[in-house]
């Protein structure tokens, strides 16, 4: 058991670095092809390795402060849950975006936190266990009010021209890719903590490359449409980000929570898991062109975004603390 998690980490990679090479082999005559097979192969394995490192940092302990602080808990779940699709579906009715970049934001609105989340949390001198214990939960919990939402949303915003949904295929789905490799991740971690520690930071690392080419490239695919539609997406993405952080964290002090938790819920009411909404737009809508789907525009857009918006929060916080 204790090259198990680098067994398991080096057939994800192996599967990653195969898959195209395969692809080009056996067809070379069309370009979409080779597209679909990224979207279809390459992103979902991407998504699922990414959860599986989520899943080496998260121990059964996490999940047992939702019952030692359910007051703390409660806040986030709620404005992660409830409030956060809320705001996304008036930012994407009163920005005035076209129907698919509308429900790519609804999309992105409906993704849990993630590794990501959990560092900033860190970084900013918050609440970490209690970070984990909600990207944990609400992870597990998406795989059902996801595709529910996002269901209700292309109805709304694409009408007649809105793919046909299967719910339960994608809440499926997104249970294998996102759920499982998080449980495969903790079962490694349980049977051989040691060597989750001694290879965790390895595997984040490749997670976060991961994560930087997926943002790249749903904004890369899509250039033209982003450039179409930068000035209203843009300052629709900045306000969900800014609008969140800003409710998490004032809902929290209202509810007489301590700082550090404040600023836990702020940023875990602030800051998705944009590799999850990137996979999710590419999963129901394929671009023609064999590319990212303009589904997955907004998060790509806010995986880059988020990180500029949260800068001066993470100052503010760090100033604080240190005085």
């Amino acid at each position: 058991m204790k090259n198990s998690i680098v067994a398991v980490s080096a057939i994800f990679v192996i599967l990653l670095l195969a898959t195209p090479t395969q692809a080009q082999e056996t067809q070379v005559e069309e370009q979409s092809e080779e597209g679909n097979v990224i979207i279809d192969v390459v992103l979902p394995l991407s998504l699922a390795f990414i959860m599986f490192s989520l899943g080496v940092g998260l121990t059964i302990e996490d999940f047992s402060l939702v019952f030692r602080e359910p007051k703390a808990f409660g806040i986030g779940l709620a404005n992660q849950m409830v409030v956060l699709p809320i705001v996304g579906f008036a930012i994407a009715t009163l920005s005035g975006l076209e129907p698919e970049l509308a429900v790519g934001v609804m999309i992105l609105s409906c993704c849990p936190g993630g590794v990501t989340s959990n560092i900033l949390t860190k970084l900013a001198k918050g609440d970490t266990a209690l970070s984990i214990s909600y990207t944990a939960v609400v992870s597990v919990t998406t795989v059902v009010t996801l595709p529910l939402i996002v269901g209700f949303s292309m109805d709304h915003f694409m009408g007649e021209s809105a793919p046909e949904i299967n719910i339960l295929e994608l809440g499926i789905t997104m249970f294998l890719l996102t759920t499982l490799p998080v449980l495969i991740g903790m079962l490694l971690r349980h049977r051989s903590p040691s060597t989750a520690e001694l290879y965790g930071k390895r595997i984040n690392l490749v997670a976060a490359v991961l994560f930087v080419i997926i943002v790249l490239a749903a904004i890369g695919s899509e250039w033209d449409t982003l450039m179409d539609n930068i000035g209203t997406l843009g300052p629709a993405i900045v306000a969900l980000n800014v609008l969140m952080l800003t409710i998490g964290y004032q809902s929290a002090k209202l509810l007489d929570l301590e700082a550090i938790r404040a600023t836990t819920v702020s940023i875990e009411s602030g800051i998705q898991n944009a590799t999850v909404g990137i996979a999710v737009g590419g999963l129901i809508l394929a671009s023609p062109d064999g590319g990212l789907s303009t589904l997955s525009l907004p998060a790509g857009v806010y995986g880059v975004l988020m990180y500029l918006v949260i800068a001066p929060f993470l100052y503010w916080r760090v100033s604080l603390s240190e005085n």
